[in-house]
């Protein structure tokens, strides 16, 4: 275990008095932190243990999240379907999928009614009945509002889409496949107690315990520990769309931003993904890094600071970056490429710019010299003889087409419709 980063959590558990603090940090798939510490039952002086669950709040969300674009993938949804489509009670409101995940919709935050001072939170049948009362508090795609209530809607649209309740699709898709064992919706012992800090004498008083929730499940209902998270964090790396820039959630810093069910930090030239969440007596922050594949995970048994329990999660996340740097890869000579790959292989120019192809790892690959460091190359792949289509980097979705002489040599190329050639010339006709 790396005494760096425990370090990091005692510090916060102290100067935060947090009554306990379960953490747990992976690089690149191997346990480099899983630490414990604190009270997780002041009634029965129970400790906290790595086993301990806790509630994990809106974190649930990236799980709601997630069963949405695998039915994205399964073709049952899209996400720019209108919302009525799926849950007729929605009626014609401006709605779409893709809005609701992201937090764009405009719609009011909480179901109707005062859910958190009355605990009595609606069924799905009775948030669907009063619908009609929420209100659409922004024009949709306007701005950034948080809503829970959009993420109960998504998880109707889950359970209709997929036709089985939103619950058992998470266990059944997602929780099972994943090994998640620990993560699960009613509370499974050893489990913390949550609690509220008195501010002044330091006090512990317990919080109302809190059962289902219901209609809002979707929005923020599980149990987890601070492992299980870490491997969900791994798992949600590679789940390009949810990774993409939605809305900017900070439009005056640009720090946080929001993709399709993740927060998007910006920490100087680096993007960390992941959530937080909250429930009463219960904090919860998992950060991850997409490039060093890293995740780190934060649990708590208090209700205050929630900023704080981020910010841990956040430094834990960047500290194991900095101590655990990857290894390079040793290089290894290439096959050789196939023969219609190889002639165009080298630079090419469009006007000024020249943009190098080369094949790398099996793949046709082209960088543009004097980019910046953070542009990733274009990679292709192949539709058809002298055809290929850019699968991600710059350019990303545009065609590459090369054009061949009455010799059969391939003379230009046409990436994104710009000429490209062997030398540098004008744009335009020739001039005559």
């Amino acid at each position: 275990m790396s005494e760096d980063l425990a370090r990091l959590v005692r510090a916060a558990q102290s100067e935060h008095r947090l009554p306990s603090v379960s953490a747990a940090v992976a690089v690149r798939g191997e346990p480099v932190l899983e630490l414990a510490i604190g009270v997780a039952d002041a009634q029965g002086d129970r400790q906290a243990t790595p086993d301990t669950q806790y509630r994990i709040g809106s974190i649930t969300k990236t799980f709601t999240a997630a069963s949405v674009l695998a039915l994205v993938e399964d073709g049952k949804v899209a996400l720019d379907d209108p919302l009525g489509k799926h849950v007729p009670a929605a009626g014609e409101r401006p709605l779409t999928i893709r809005r609701l995940l992201s937090h764009a919709s405009g719609l009011q935050r909480e179901p109707v009614g005062r859910v958190w001072e009355t605990f009595e939170f609606p069924t799905m049948p009775e948030l669907l009945e009063r619908l009609e009362e929420a209100e659409q508090i922004l024009e949709p795609g306007a701005w950034f509002h948080y809503s829970n209530l959009a993420y109960s809607l998504l998880g109707e649209v889950v359970a209709r889409a997929s036709g089985v309740p939103y619950e058992q699709f998470v266990e059944e898709r997602l929780l099972g496949p994943a090994g998640l064992g620990r993560t699960t919706w009613e509370r499974a012992d050893p489990a913390a107690s949550g609690y509220f800090v008195d501010p002044y004498s330091g006090v512990l008083h317990a919080e109302a315990e809190l059962r289902r929730i219901d209609g809002v499940s979707a929005a923020g209902d599980l149990w987890s520990t601070a492992g299980d998270l870490c491997r969900w964090g791994a798992l949600l790396r590679d789940r390009e769309p949810m990774h993409a820039v939605q809305v900017m959630a900070d439009p005056d810093s640009w720090l946080l931003a929001f993709g399709l069910g993740l927060m998007l930090h910006r920490r100087g030239d680096r993007i960390l993904y992941g959530h937080d969440g909250a429930m009463p007596g219960f904090l919860a922050a998992l950060v991850c890094s997409r490039e060093e594949d890293v995740q780190a995970c934060v649990l708590t048994n208090a209700s205050t600071p929630a900023v704080q329990v981020t910010e841990l999660a956040i430094r834990l996340a960047e500290r194991a970056i900095e101590l655990h740097p990857p290894e390079p890869e040793p290089w290894r000579p290439h096959e050789e490429p196939p023969a219609e790959i190889a002639e165009l292989l080298g630079v090419w120019w469009s006007e000024g710019d020249q943009a190098v192809f080369s094949w790398r790892d099996g793949r046709l690959e082209a960088q543009v010299v004097g980019a910046s460091a953070r542009v990733k190359p274009s990679l292709f792949e192949q539709e058809a003889p002298g055809r290929f289509r850019v699968a991600s980097g710059r350019e990303r979705g545009e065609r590459l087409e090369a054009v061949r002489d009455n010799s059969g040599a391939v003379v230009k190329l046409y990436w994104a419709t710009y000429p490209f050639t062997r030398e540098p010339q004008l744009f335009g006709p020739p001039s005559a």
